[in-house]
C-alpha cells in the first residue's frame, strides 16, 4: 500500500501533536513531516514533491493570513492544502477555498472530525466544517479582488506575496533566481491585473482579504 506523506505546518506543538494523532489513527501507512513556521513548511513542500497533503495553520510565523496559502498554491500547484484555523467564520472558510485550499478544519474540531476531514481530502473531495454554509462573498470589492488574483500566473503570485513580506525587487530576484528586470516586469503585470498604481497599493489590496481574520 502507498505510504501517505502528510506535512503538518503549525507553530503550536500541542496542536501539531493533535493533528499527528488524527493522522496516525487512519488506515494505512503515513509519513509525517512537521513544520513550526512558514519557511519550514515551504522547505518541507519543496523537499517532498510527492507529498499527499499539507495541513496549514493560517496564523504562522513568517507569513500573514492567506498570503501563505497563495504562495504555496502558486509554488506547489499539485499539493492539496487544508487550512487549519481557530478563525472559522463562513467568510474565512469561503476565502480559503476560493484561494485554492482543498479543505478547512476548525481548531475547535475533535480528533475524529479532523481525521474525517483529512480522509475526505485524500479521497479527492473538499472538506469543510459541518456548520459551514456556502454563500456569496459579501464584500463586492473583495470578490473582485479574488477574481483578479486568479488571473495572476504562479510566478506573479509568488512575487506579490514576497512584496507583501516587504522584500525589494533585487531580494525577490535573488530568491527566485531571475534577473531584477524580470521582477520589474512581473510587478508591472501585477499592478495592471490588480488595477493599482503602486506596489504599496497592491500590498494593501492583498491585506483586504485578511481583514475578516483575527487569528
Amino acid at each position: 500500500m502507498h505510504e501517505q506523506t502528510i506535512i503538518i505546518a503549525d507553530d503550536h506543538p500541542l496542536f501539531r501533536d493533535a493533528l499527528r494523532q488524527a493522522v496516525i489513527g487512519m488506515e494505512g501507512r503515513q509519513s509525517i513531516i512537521e513544520a513550526g513556521d512558514f519557511a519550514a513548511a515551504r522547505k518541507a513542500a519543496g523537499a517532498h514533491a510527492d507529498a499527499d497533503l499539507m495541513l496549514l495553520d493560517l496564523a504562522m510565523p513568517g507569513v500573514s493570513g492567506f498570503s501563505g496559502l497563495m504562495a504555496l498554491r502558486s509554488e506547489f500547484a499539485s499539493l492539496p492544502i487544508v487550512i487549519v484555523s481557530a478563525t472559522d467564520d463562513a467568510t474565512t472558510i469561503r476565502r480559503a477555498l476560493e484561494l485554492g485550499a482543498s479543505g478547512f478544519i476548525s481548531k475547535s474540531s475533535g480528533i475524529d472530525d479532523i481525521r474525517r476531514s483529512i480522509q475526505t481530502v485524500l479521497a479527492g473531495d473538499i472538506a469543510t466544517p459541518e456548520s459551514y454554509r456556502d454563500g456569496q462573498e459579501q464584500d463586492p470589492d473583495v470578490a473582485d479582488l479574488i477574481r483578479r488574483l486568479h488571473t495572476l500566473t504562479p510566478q506573479q503570485s509568488r512575487v506579490l506575496t514576497m512584496l507583501a513580506e516587504g522584500l525589494l525587487n533585487k531580494q525577490i530576484a535573488y530568491e527566485l533566481g531571475v534577473s531584477e528586470a524580470t521582477i520589474k516586469a512581473h510587478v508591472s503585470a501585477i499592478l495592471l491585473k490588480l488595477d493599482v498604481d503602486s506596489r504599496t497599493q497592491a500590498v494593501i489590496q492583498l491585506g483586504k482579504i485578511n481583514m475578516a481574520m483575527v487569528a
